[in-house]
């Protein structure tokens, strides 16, 4: 079983910054593909971001040049550094390692105010 636990959302301004931190437990942390999700009030939830463990990167075209994902597989950690937030970017943002079986942690809120 893998946990997951994020850190760093909170409310900003439109065209402000944040950093999403996931930290992950297990020692097959660098072999997962891990991915961040968001889902807002009403809406499903979207997959963002991914990494593989070769560090190959995919985005959703709605944050694609804002967002970034990367990993620190020495420190379990995954983050996602988003820039130039909308108001539209406000939601719940959960950490996964994707892939069968699949984690999700239990999510922190993001709020874009305009």
């Amino acid at each position: 079983q893998v946990q997951l636990v994020e850190s760093g959302g909170g409310l900003v301004q439109a065209g402000g910054s944040l950093r999403l931190s996931c930290a992950a437990s297990g020692s097959m942390f660098r072999l997962n593909t891990m991915g961040w999700s968001r889902q807002a009030p009403g809406k499903q939830r979207e997959l963002v971001a991914s990494i593989t463990s070769g560090g190959s990167t995919n985005y959703a075209d709605s944050v694609k040049g804002r967002f970034t994902i990367s990993r620190d597989n020495a420190k379990n950690t995954v983050y996602l550094q988003m820039n130039s937030l909308k108001p539209d970017d406000t939601a719940v943002y959960y950490c996964a390692k994707l892939g069968l079986p699949a984690y999700w942690g239990q999510g922190t809120q993001v709020t874009v105010s305009s």
